[in-house]
């Protein structure tokens, strides 16, 4: 029922015009809280409440359109409406594709994956297609009692089972049994808000970091030019 539904905690939108009367909005869900999602909040930890959790998370397609009043209201049913989940499979490309690194028990080849989460800010871009950034992933993954200097450097904490319980259930989350997923987080995802069948994209080229926002100009050349942030004490805007 979640995966059909809102997710929760709003951050980054962006507006695509069809014509006058309609739009699609595209939403990010950037992290749950457990307490508010769940009827008995954090009791009784299940496969089921991280399922739903991870439902949650992602992004909303959502059309809008203008009633005769003036105002907005979503229409449905809509071809357009979408949700995008921690379990939506994506594909991966740019250079980090196919890296030895990106390889997983479940993805041999390194250049598919399942979901994004902790979705921050946003983007829109000159073509019509919608970003979506990648931010805290670090804290859903339960680390080894010591990270490499790898693990660290992107914030993976030793022990635990992460801020939202995934790995208990998921054991995709638990970085001691599989430590190449935690490198497949962690970029900036374009999706085409049109077209419900197409499949969301990591694009590794925009590089990894706690991504804030992927901000796109066309220069005067021609040429698309990304501006982005990297939410993190000390770190950089690109």
């Amino acid at each position: 029922d979640q995966a059909l539904q809102a997710g929760m905690h709003h951050d980054g939108m962006a507006f695509f015009p069809i014509d006058a009367t309609r739009g699609l909005l595209a939403v990010n869900h950037e992290y749950t809280d457990e307490r508010l999602l769940h009827a008995d909040g954090t009791a009784n930890w299940s496969a089921e409440k991280v399922r739903k959790s991870q439902a949650a998370h992602g992004v909303s397609i959502v059309e809008l359109e203008r009633g005769a009043g003036g105002g907005w209201r979503v229409k449905r049913p809509s071809r357009h409406a979408r949700r995008i989940t921690a379990f939506t499979p994506m594909r991966i490309a740019g250079p980090a594709a196919g890296h030895p690194l990106m390889r997983t028990a479940l993805d041999a080849s390194g250049r598919r994956v399942l979901g994004t989460f902790n979705n921050c800010a946003s983007g829109a871009t000159p073509w019509g297609s919608y970003l979506t950034c990648e931010e805290n992933f670090d804290q859903y993954f339960r680390g080894p009692e010591r990270p490499d200097a790898h693990q660290r450097r992107w914030g993976l904490q030793p022990g635990g089972w992460g801020a939202a319980g995934w790995a208990l259930h998921d054991e995709r989350f638990d970085a001691t049994k599989h430590p190449n997923e935690f490198n497949r987080h962690g970029w900036v995802v374009e999706i085409d808000p049109f077209d419900p069948a197409s499949e969301p994209v990591k694009r590794t080229a925009l590089g990894r970091a706690a991504h804030e926002g992927a901000w796109t100009v066309q220069a005067a050349d021609g040429r698309a030019v990304v501006y982005m942030g990297e939410d993190g004490a000390f770190e950089h805007l690109y």
